[in-house]
């Protein structure tokens, strides 16, 4: 197979437009699904679109990740109702989180949320992501934490408040007893951090699952090398870049 053209540096003052989002997100949720990141239908992957409002891009409620399409994601408003004519319905109450962290959050352009068992499993543990890993000094201050209140629910708005001031400025959250959170400026960010926010919650769970003690670097190691990883809007770029071709190769209807 010959190689493709490396990719085009990204301009990072680009506003994508509404079928590039599709796209983008479409990509999306079949990664989520492609590397074992869903709960059935459940949670969501969500984007803002471009333009004066709140309206966001959003999964149809029931169906599998895997058969998400460009054209299938739903533009809703801010409650989480649609605005657009269609065939699925969406899940009002299951936007809450999302709805208040695009609003709350000028920067998050797109908001993912997993129940993996990883992810879960260390939203049930006191503390946050250690620093075990390379990948995991990553995180270092860059992972808040809100606890569990219930089911959010869309009569709720005090606790939507709880989770924006939670979650300040960081690009990850765990929700405690519940599962992961990201935000991105791009699409290609918010799953950066969620791939690597996951991978570092199963290699927490595998070396405590050790039975020895662990190894916890210096203060000064976690901080010398949480500053050697790349920040900027263009943050995920080019693995996003290399799984879309994988999805070109694999599963081109992603696009339709």
């Amino acid at each position: 197979m010959p190689l493709p053209p490396p990719p085009k540096r990204p301009d990072p003052d680009h506003v994508p437009t509404e079928q590039e989002l599709r796209e983008d997100l479409a990509a999306a949720y079949r990664l989520i699904a492609l590397y074992g990141m869903t709960d059935l239908v459940f949670t969501h992957l969500s984007a803002r679109l471009p333009g004066e409002g709140h309206r966001f891009l959003v999964n149809p409620y029931g169906l599998l990740f895997e058969e998400i399409t460009a054209s299938s994601l739903v533009v809703v408003d801010a409650e989480g109702e649609p605005a657009q004519p269609t065939a699925w319905p969406v899940n009002p109450a299951g936007f809450v989180i999302h709805s208040a962290v695009h609003i709350g959050r000028a920067d998050a352009q797109c908001v993912m949320h997993t129940h993996t068992l990883a992810g879960m499993a260390v939203a049930a543990q006191q503390g946050s992501i250690l620093p075990l890993n390379q990948m995991s000094m990553e995180f270092d201050g860059r992972v808040a934490i809100h606890d569990y209140e219930g089911v959010a629910a869309d009569d709720n708005m005090s606790e939507r408040e709880r989770l924006v001031k939670d979650l300040g400025d960081a690009p990850c959250m765990i929700l405690r007893h519940h599962g992961l959170l990201t935000v991105g400026r791009t699409v290609a960010e918010a799953f950066y951090w969620m791939w690597y926010l996951e991978q570092s919650c199963r290699i927490q769970l595998a070396a405590q699952a050790g039975g020895v003690p662990l190894a916890i670097p210096s203060r000064g190691t976690v901080e010398r090398t949480r500053a050697q990883f790349s920040t900027g809007p263009t943050k995920g770029w080019l693995p996003w870049q290399a799984l879309k071709r994988k999805l070109d190769r694999e599963q081109p209807d992603y696009k339709a």
